[in-house]
């Protein structure tokens, strides 16, 4: 049962990252300029937040169970994340660039050990 609510939460997860990129590819990144009326902040914290927490949630309470569809989606989760955080460091202005280096460094580190914890789970079902 533990595998069903994992696939669930990963997919949401995955689900609201890829709603989170179209939105900034969009509008740009700028604030209300995609389909979302939201400013660069919320939309952080409301579409880019819940899918690591998600990610991780979905790992740890199905360690024990084997499942490559679940490795694979947090793989994709990862990747988006890192993706994201190379976005963050690159598009950032003069003013702002320490703060954008802060953020999208934690973000492309984040971004890996969902990628990490996505290939041990892909290893884990690979090797039974």
């Amino acid at each position: 049962m533990a595998i069903v609510a994992g696939f669930v939460m990963a997919s949401v997860g995955l689900a609201m990252l890829i709603i989170y990129g179209a939105d900034v590819a969009v509008g740009g990144g700028g604030a209300g300029d995609g389909f979302l009326p939201l400013d660069g902040m919320t939309r952080g914290i409301g579409f880019g937040m819940p899918p690591i927490i998600l990610a991780f949630v979905a790992f740890f309470i199905t360690r024990q169970e084997a499942s490559i569809p679940l490795g694979v989606i947090l793989l994709a989760i990862g990747i988006l994340v890192i993706v994201g955080g190379a976005h963050t460091v690159a598009n950032a202005d003069a003013e702002s660039a320490a703060r954008a280096m802060g953020e999208g460094g934690s973000l492309i580190g984040v971004g890996a050990v969902i990628a990490v914890l996505g290939g041990i789970k892909i290893k884990k079902s690979t090797s039974l």
